[in-house]
């Protein structure tokens, strides 16, 4: 395509290179940050060694006074045993020494649902079948109403 002198190719799936992904990926942060002034958005993470083994581990970020838990992963062999509600309480900690007021969660588990549920989390909002034959929940843990 070339209407001013300039040549112009649609690339598409792997013909896109991970450079540009990220690029795509972080202009769009970048443009809501900016629509949404005050934005002090910051990365927070916790992880569990045992070694210098990863075994568990939950990243996010806090925005707003708000924790966004993106991820929260137990190593297969260790499921079942608590790790993944303990990572879930370390971050939440860290959140509240930022100021934050409530912690918002989403999965594609029913049981995972249901285990937040049981940390104070309410479900306020699912999607039936989001991909065939999953929910998508979304969970909200309030410590301190907004004013």
């Amino acid at each position: 395509m070339q209407s001013d002198g300039i040549e112009r190719a649609w690339r598409r799936d792997a013909e896109l290179p991970q450079a540009a992904l990220d690029a795509l990926r972080d202009g769009v942060v970048l443009h809501g940050r900016q629509q949404a002034q005050g934005s002090d958005a910051c990365d927070i993470a916790c992880a569990l060694y045992e070694g210098e083994r990863l075994v568990a581990g939950a990243s996010g970020r806090t925005e707003f006074a708000r924790l966004y838990v993106n991820y929260l992963w137990v190593e297969a062999e260790r499921r079942g045993q608590g790790w993944g509600g303990e990572c879930l309480r370390q971050i939440e900690a860290q959140a509240l020494r930022r100021g934050c007021v409530d912690a918002l969660i989403e999965t594609l588990s029913d049981e995972t649902a249901e285990l937040y549920e049981h940390m104070g989390y309410v479900c306020i909002a699912h999607v039936h079948d989001y991909v065939p034959g999953f929910t998508r929940h979304t969970l909200l843990k309030v410590w301190k109403p907004r004013d």
